[in-house]
């Protein structure tokens, strides 16, 4: 196989859009535009167009969510089904295995060695779509994912939000922000729940029944193949909770971040990884090492605390009506209360 080599232009235009960390000091958000839709400031054009234009193949799988709803917890629980229990821990192979579309584009999905799961936070109205493939979206509620999201904005350089919680919260309530408004992500996807191709899962009754959710997930791929595996073998499904847990996800995480450092950009540059993929994996690679030289210890910001009723210790009394006014306004008409009837109460 050639190897692709990085585009100077992509390459420098990424790094113009990263290095200069000031640029965001007199805006408090910066974001992307394709045909209108928001996106983060430091995704490559190029490669969300990509990835709008990818053309699923019949065993193509995606995990969808909303930003900061679960996506690295059913990545890890997705590549440890396709293992049986066996984790991964280099760097270059989990970038490989499970691509960010909307960051790498459809070349790395269309390499991306199968059986994997494709992530993504797009919504439906913009997702590649194909009744051949499958679909997991995961839900969260929208208190928790404000909060969450607040403070990936925050901690990770290339967003550079320079605002505080009460700031951000206007945004996530107006939907002016990356990848637009939380409720026409959750109510599009959520009206497709129930076709045979969509798994709609809730981070809540992960976290809340955590081995019913994995069976759930890996009977909805492939009963025989992934689900009675596990039920025949308690050992393979007690690896597959151990290293999704928290803990285990987050050491795993922070180790391949470690390794991710030690790797010679050369050796990045010459894999046989996309373009778009080399640029992703140099950003991380330099985004960990600006965060280490700086003394930081939470090099995988991806994983914060992963709780559930976080936002109490947030939300003011003011931000908290807002929100349950702007949750029954927008549901109106669905069951979507339910979904989170203890976990948005106040």
């Amino acid at each position: 196989m050639l190897r692709e080599s990085v585009s100077p232009r992509i390459f420098n235009n990424w790094k113009m859009q990263t290095e200069n960390t000031d640029k965001a000091a007199s805006e408090l958000l910066e974001s992307n535009y394709v045909d209108g839709f928001q996106f983060p400031v430091h995704f490559p054009v190029e490669a969300f167009r990509s990835a709008l234009q990818y053309k699923p193949i019949p065993d193509d799988l995606f995990i969808v969510t909303y930003p900061k709803c679960g996506t690295t917890w059913a990545q890890e629980i997705l590549l440890l089904l396709f293992r049986q229990g066996e984790p991964l821990l280099s760097p270059i192979e989990f970038f490989t295995a499970t691509p960010f579309l909307d960051t790498v584009g459809a070349k790395s999905a269309e390499d991306m060695p199968r059986p994997n799961a494709i992530k993504t936070h797009l919504p439906f109205h913009l997702i590649p779509w194909s009744e051949q493939a499958k679909y997991i979206y995961i839900a969260r509620n929208p208190k928790d994912c404000c909060v969450s999201y607040f403070h990936h904005m925050t901690n990770i350089p290339p967003y550079g939000f320079k605002g505080d919680f009460d700031q951000y919260f206007e945004f996530f309530l107006s939907g002016k922000i990356d990848y637009e408004d939380y409720f026409n992500h959750l109510i599009g996807w959520y009206e497709h729940r129930n076709d045979p191709n969509v798994l709609f899962l809730t981070y809540e009754e992960m976290k809340e029944n955590t081995e019913t959710s994995i069976l759930k997930m890996a009977s909805f791929i492939d009963e025989e193949r992934y689900a009675q595996p596990l039920r025949k073998d308690r050992n393979k499904l007690n690896n597959v909770l151990k290293y999704s847990s928290f803990q285990c996800m987050k050491e795993a995480a922070t180790k391949r971040m470690e390794e991710l450092i030690s790797i010679p950009r050369e050796e990045i540059l010459n894999s046989n990884l996309s373009q778009l993929a080399k640029i992703r994996l140099i950003r991380e690679r330099e985004e960990v090492g600006i965060k280490k030289r700086q003394g930081n210890p939470e090099l995988f910001r991806n994983v914060r605390k992963g709780v559930i009723g976080d936002w109490k210790s947030y939300f003011s009394d003011e931000q908290n009506k807002r929100m349950d006014e702007k949750f029954t306004e927008r549901t109106k008409g669905t069951d979507i209360e339910s979904l989170w009837k203890t976990t948005c109460d106040s």
